[in-house]
């Protein structure tokens, strides 16, 4: 009888497994792609070429992201954004985003 019970409980034990490892994995990307923008836009911040930002937030952010680099001129904007498949192969995905936003350091005379 214990035997049937395992039998029965065991694939929706593996399924919950699987739906919390997926999770997991969706939570370290997001925090990948949060902690890529914010350095992101510190660097566009200081006053670095949005070139040298996506290269930057490339070596941080998740294997295929977008990145979006804005200046307003008060504010230095990176937002990047990955999809993650939650079963690698499979067509189910969960879009991922990270945004911050920096103020721009003063430059020239109006620093001193």
């Amino acid at each position: 009888m214990v035997t049937a019970e395992i039998a029965v409980a065991l694939p929706g034990l593996c399924l919950l497994l699987g739906v919390a490892l997926a999770a997991v994995g969706a939570a370290a990307a997001q925090v990948a792609c949060v902690d890529a923008a914010r350095t992101g836009a510190r660097a566009a911040a200081r006053g670095d070429d949005a070139g040298a930002v996506r290269r930057l937030v490339a070596g941080i952010a998740p294997p295929g992201a977008d990145v979006e680099v804005a200046d307003d001129g008060a504010f230095a904007r990176v937002t990047v954004r990955v999809t993650v498949p939650l079963v690698p192969g499979a067509p189910v995905s969960v879009p991922v985003r990270g945004t911050a936003a920096t103020p721009v350091e003063p430059t020239g005379a109006a620093a001193l």
